[in-house]
């Protein structure tokens, strides 16, 4: 079988690409991250919150969604236990960190911490489900969009109401915050705005990689 010819198209999806997305994701942990070096949109910036904790938590879950949207329930909620798992080690440990000093909090221990898991597995799961196989892309969007929007739910009141102090008081904080206008406005903002761009995002990306047949193939 004779091979692909080397194109200049492979250089760029193969070096320039993964080079911007590196660079990006630098700039974004250094320069726009609240708790960055720099952090040049201010330590408390609502875009700047929603560009850095609000995209990771975007990746995390998208990334079951796509797989159940194109794929099927059991291998959205399989990659979703994985993305989920991982996010939460990742959370909790740097949480524990932060609190070492005040109260010894162990956030591993935290049932919102753990929602993580439960969320990725929830939102993948769902989203096949719901989707089945469907390449319409109204079914695939609404399926999405619901997954999206009750893992937003379901995490929002865990946050709000049994995770520990330190994490609790934030979330609470967040609802109070009057910066964007009445109480309510900030919180809903950073709780549900990534999760409504990810319901409405991803579902489009599902659907221009089954134009281009990147999506499992169906036995």
């Amino acid at each position: 079988m004779e091979t692909e010819k080397f194109k200049l198209a492979d250089i760029l999806y193969g070096i320039i690409v993964p080079l911007v997305v590196a660079l990006l994701i630098f700039v974004l942990a250094i320069f726009v991250n609240v708790s960055g070096s720099y952090h040049v949109l201010g330590s408390s910036n609502t875009i700047a919150v929603i560009l850095t904790t609000g995209f990771a938590q975007m990746i995390v879950l998208g990334v079951p969604l796509v797989l159940g949207l194109l794929w099927n329930k059991w291998a959205g909620g399989a990659a979703g236990f994985i993305m989920g798992s991982i996010y939460y080690v990742a959370s909790a440990g740097l949480f524990t960190s932060y609190y070492t000093s005040a109260g010894g909090y162990n956030f591993f221990g935290d049932i919102s911490m753990l929602a993580y898991i439960v969320m990725g597995i929830l939102i993948g799961y769902m989203a096949g489900a719901l989707n089945n196989g469907s390449t319409n892309f109204k079914r695939m969007l609404g399926a999405g969009f619901t997954a999206a929007i009750i893992t937003a739910v379901i995490q929002t009141y865990l946050n709000y109401t049994i995770a520990l102090k330190p994490a609790r008081d934030m979330a609470v904080g967040l609802w109070k915050n009057t910066s964007l206008g009445p109480a309510g406005v900030y919180g809903f903002v950073l709780s549900f705005v990534p999760s409504i761009a990810l319901g409405i995002i991803v579902p489009i990306i599902a659907k221009v990689m089954t134009w281009y047949g990147l999506q499992p193939t169906r036995h």
